[in-house]
């Protein structure tokens, strides 16, 4: 199991592997989580929108594994953009999965989900009113780590205007041909840590070619390179499964990457059409 941790900005440790649980259906996620810690996973990914926090929660109770050893992250829904709403929103995360803290709440994406790509205001106002829940939500200790996901440059730079505490994180959708360089650069130097959702690509990455004939070369799974990748672009990634076969395979990641292999991953044809997912092909889905 591969058990890299790196440091936020406020000193707060962070598990490099996550389980993400989107898509796990709340009566199915509990066994899910349970697994995973048993596999060894110490970072669990929900969200508001998943619908599955009660679930989450009651794995993370039961799962015989001391509270404090597992990092929880959880979202703000992306239609909550008034300080009441963001506000309100935490607490329920709270009750849902029956903790005293969660250690991190990112806002889950600057637009509510039916605005993604389809409309060009960016909430600036929205957005620095549940950051607000948030940084308050923070100080008071019900979060141990405040951050963001999908947000872009200006989303950051509107934010960080009238901010008092800085993003932690921005979780964003990145794997092997479609890794958005600039802004993962642009976050870490800014001191941000980066996450990475969909690292196979809602799946796509399992019928590329050029990716397959890499993970031949390296005698690995698919799964296995494109978590390797975001790992070695410095990221905290987020595969998604609910099969404790893939958990465990998924977290066999112990091997490098030539940088020359690297330059050619990260100049893979792009993947234009994620299927089902293909109206969000910026954010890639409710993620």
């Amino acid at each position: 199991m591969y058990l890299e941790m790196k440091k936020l900005s406020n000193g707060v440790e962070i598990p490099v592997l996550a389980l993400g649980t989107w898509l796990i259906d709340d009566d199915k996620v509990t066994e899910a989580v349970k697994s995973a810690v048993k596999l060894g996973y110490r970072h669990i990914d929900t969200a508001q929108a998943y619908g599955n926090e009660q679930g989450v929660g009651e794995g993370i109770r039961s799962c015989d594994v001391p509270r404090e050893q597992i990092f929880v992250t959880s979202k703000v829904a992306a239609e909550y953009k008034t300080y009441e709403e963001a506000a309100a929103s935490i607490d329920r995360s709270l009750a849902n999965m029956g903790l005293d803290y969660i250690d991190m709440m990112i806002i889950h994406s600057p637009q509510p989900w039916d605005k993604v790509n389809q409309s060009e205001d960016r909430y600036v106002e929205g957005n620095r009113a549940a950051w607000r829940a948030l940084e308050d939500a923070y100080k008071a200790g019900k979060l141990r780590a405040i951050g963001v996901s999908n947000f872009l440059q200006e989303d950051i730079k509107n934010l960080w205007e009238t901010a008092e505490i800085k993003p932690m994180v921005n979780q964003v959708l990145c794997h092997i041909s479609n890794s958005p360089l600039e802004l993962i650069d642009y976050c870490q130097k800014q001191g941000m840590v980066m996450e990475a959702y969909s690292p196979v690509a809602h799946g796509e990455a399992l019928k590329n070619k050029a990716i397959g004939d890499m993970a031949e070369k390296y005698g690995v799974t698919i799964p296995q390179l494109c978590i390797r990748f975001d790992i070695q672009l410095g990221m905290i990634v987020l595969p998604k499964t609910a099969n404790p076969e893939h958990m465990k395979v998924n977290g066999d990641v112990d091997f490098t990457i030539s940088d020359e292999d690297m330059e050619i991953l990260k100049h893979v044809e792009k993947i234009k059409d994620y299927g089902r997912h293909s109206i969000f092909p910026v954010f890639g889905g409710k993620l």
